[in-house]
């Protein structure tokens, strides 16, 4: 039976996600908070995550959406050192308290998907 709170929700074009690059952002409500989060590219594989540090509830990027450190090899908080793995958000080091808030994601068609689920919605407007 399909989940009623899931929804593919179209980011991108596949292209516009390059390997260690930029992030794409995105808003979201995540559990009745408006919140902003990213997508990037990682060993061929798109990721995306809640743009919030889980040292302090800062957005990660030092210049926008800019969150990968010059190696492109981990995602990096801007304000305090904190490094995330880019293919599961888990803390890899600095002031990290848990890992960054994972967001499903996909790809197919040409295009990149981001995934509602129950605690993960679009904006209303």
């Amino acid at each position: 039976m399909p989940d009623p709170d899931l929804t593919l929700i179209p980011l991108c074009r596949t292209g516009e996600l390059l390997e260690g690059g930029e992030a794409v952002p995105f808003d979201v409500n995540y559990a009745g908070q408006t919140c902003r989060a990213f997508a990037v590219r990682f060993e061929g594989r798109p990721h995306a995550y809640l743009n919030r540090c889980s040292h302090v509830a800062m957005e990660l990027d030092w210049q926008p959406n800019r969150v990968f450190d010059d190696s492109g090899q981990w995602l990096l908080c801007a304000s305090h050192g904190a490094a995330y793995r880019p293919d599961t958000g888990e803390c890899s080091g600095g002031p990290c308290q848990g890992g960054l808030v994972k967001i499903d994601i996909s790809e197919g068609e040409g295009l990149v998907f981001w995934h509602t689920s129950y605690k993960l919605k679009t904006l209303e407007f």
